[in-house]
């Protein structure tokens, strides 16, 4: 009976504790024999106890450098996960770099200053007859402009308003202006009244760039989400191998008790010495056991620790964390149909394809767009001032020369521009249209044949999203049937354990016999916390399914 009641104590509290830590690191409430309405506010989490503090009892004893390592919560961890891992440090660029793909898309429509400045001078022989006598007639030209153009966000249309300056000379015979100064301002509308009108190229980069943006997001969302619960499950992964080597120890401890036990009995004279054989196998065997639950804390510890700490950090491979965190379990409820909705609406892959779809529908939009005829208006409106010196001449001719001058300075230029003296407009409406199938018929149709593979595309997605999450359900369902199962099966064990202590006691049992009914319960309650922990993990599953795929689905 002590035996039995060493084995069960040791394994019992082991799996509670496992089994517990790794309901509560994935932040959800629940209870492996009870189900209640969503919404049931869960118990409080126990307070996590204070570096140095002494273990609480059926607590996994922890191996020294644990004991003495950083002491960590699951929070503490996924906060340093998101701030140091760089995976999640890339995933967050990703969004900056979308930012800047916006920024530059809106760019199309920021106002452009323009200027010029033009310097010329030519010499040329005279192509007149006034000009006979005169080897060479030499011109110059000192020309500047300034103004602003601008690409519409509304309508498609562009305008451009410039202002100019020039001074013009030149040495020909009969010049009126031999030095003029000239002035303008002009202003040009482009209006397209069909094509381009409602939709064009810069306004479908806009519209696809804050949806890929949008899509960048919920990548960033989908991948922080599935870190923080990559984190809690190497955190109780922790907790589970600090537990089984615990259960390792205690198992090997029963045996080392069980090889004790025998020899005083070999030295009584009621056992023979060859039965000792069985009883050495089983320590050694349990001692293969403890070294292999020593090796998995340390996998263990290498998973957190790739997961939460940045590779750069000093002390990278030799930081040991120890964690402190106490669960609770709370009773939960599954409701498949509201599970279905939920992931129908939220799951982070859904709403990717469902932006992809739009983001094809845009395009879609813009192509049949260009299938219109292209006809435009275009409103010109300009302003001259002319000045300089001027000759004047004899228009009879009978008086050779120059007869007198005038002189207009700038000021007087600018006079005209600004008082609006001299101006001139126009209207007109260009039109176009490609005769044939044109290069937008055959996008639009190609992106027609897209549209319609991504609708059915996220049909599909949801029907396989609808029975993933029906079989995660089923799966929650399914493992908690096992834990009663296995319930039962660790209680048969217990029987029979305590049967073969009783017929051992009384020399109707070997010792190979007590330890198989004692190797039986171990494995019966390994079992019951494997299922224990199966459940929960369904569970867990059940809620990720929800919002990301997991394992692929």
């Amino acid at each position: 009976m002590r035996l039995h009641q060493q084995i069960r104590a040791s394994i019992g509290r082991s799996a509670t504790a496992f089994v517990t830590a790794l309901m509560f690191g994935f932040g959800i409430p629940m209870s492996a024999f009870g189900q209640t309405a969503p919404g049931t506010p869960a118990p409080a989490v126990n307070p996590a106890p204070t570096a140095g503090a002494t273990q609480t009892a059926g607590a996994p004893r922890l191996p020294p450098e644990i004991a003495n390592g950083t002491p960590l919560t699951i929070e503490d961890a996924v906060r340093m996960a998101l701030e140091n891992n760089l995976g999640i440090q890339a995933a967050r660029l990703n969004t900056e770099i979308q930012s800047w793909n916006l920024a530059r898309a809106n760019s199309a429509f920021a106002p452009t200053l323009i200027s010029s400045f033009v310097h010329a001078n030519s010499a040329a022989p005279p192509t007149d007859f006034l000009s006979s006598g005169v080897a060479v007639v030499t011109s110059g030209n000192l020309f500047s402009n300034a103004g602003v153009a601008q690409q519409l966000r509304w309508g498609g249309g562009n305008y451009q308003l410039t202002f100019d300056g020039s001074r013009n000379t030149t040495d020909a015979p009969r010049t009126a202006y031999p030095t003029a100064l000239q002035s303008h301002v002009n202003a040009v509308l482009t209006q397209p009244l069909l094509k381009n009108f409602k939709i064009d190229t810069n306004r479908t980069n806009v519209l696809q760039t804050k949806l890929s943006q949008s899509i960048t997001d919920l990548q960033v969302t989908q991948q922080v989400t599935q870190m923080a619960r990559g984190v809690r499950a190497a955190y109780f992964n922790l907790l589970g191998a600090i537990a089984g080597l615990h259960v390792a120890q205690e198992s090997l401890n029963l045996a080392k008790q069980s090889l004790h036990d025998n020899q005083m009995r070999v030295e009584a004279g009621t056992m023979a010495k060859i039965d000792l054989v069985t009883s050495e196998a089983e320590v050694a065997s349990n001692e293969g056991g403890v070294i292999s639950q020593e090796a998995a804390i340390q996998s263990a510890e290498d998973l957190l620790r790739a997961l939460v700490l940045n590779p750069s950090q000093a002390g990278f491979w030799t930081t040991v964390f120890n964690p402190i965190d106490q669960p609770t379990m709370s009773p939960r409820a599954i409701d498949v149909d509201a599970a279905v909705k939920n992931a129908l609406e939220n799951r982070t892959d859904i709403l990717q394809l469902k932006k992809q779809i739009e983001n094809t529908d845009v395009g879609l939009k813009l192509e049949q767009n260009q299938k219109l005829p292209e006809v435009d208006l275009v409103a010109r409106y300009g302003v001259t001032g002319i000045g300089g010196t001027q000759y004047q001449y004899d228009p009879t001719g009978l008086t050779p020369g120059v007869i007198g001058t005038s002189v207009r300075g700038f000021g007087d230029v600018l006079s005209d521009v600004f008082n609006n003296n001299f101006r001139n407009w126009s209207v007109a409406v260009n039109f176009s249209y490609p005769l044939g199938t044109s290069n937008a018929d055959a996008l639009a149709a190609q992106t027609r044949v897209q549209l319609k593979q991504g609708e059915m595309s996220l049909h599909d997605l949801e029907t396989n999203v609808t029975t993933a999450v029906r079989d995660a359900a089923r799966q929650v369902t399914t493992n908690l049937k096992l834990v009663e199962a296995t319930r039962k099966a660790a209680d048969l064990a217990q029987q029979r354990l305590d049967a073969e202590n009783k017929r051992f006691n009384v020399g109707l049992a070997t010792t190979f016999e007590l330890l198989q009914a004692q190797r039986d319960l171990s494995t019966a309650n390994q079992q019951e916390l494997q299922a224990m922990i199966a459940y929960n993990l369904a569970l867990v599953n059940f809620d990720a399914i929800q919002i990301v795929p997991v394992n692929g689905r």
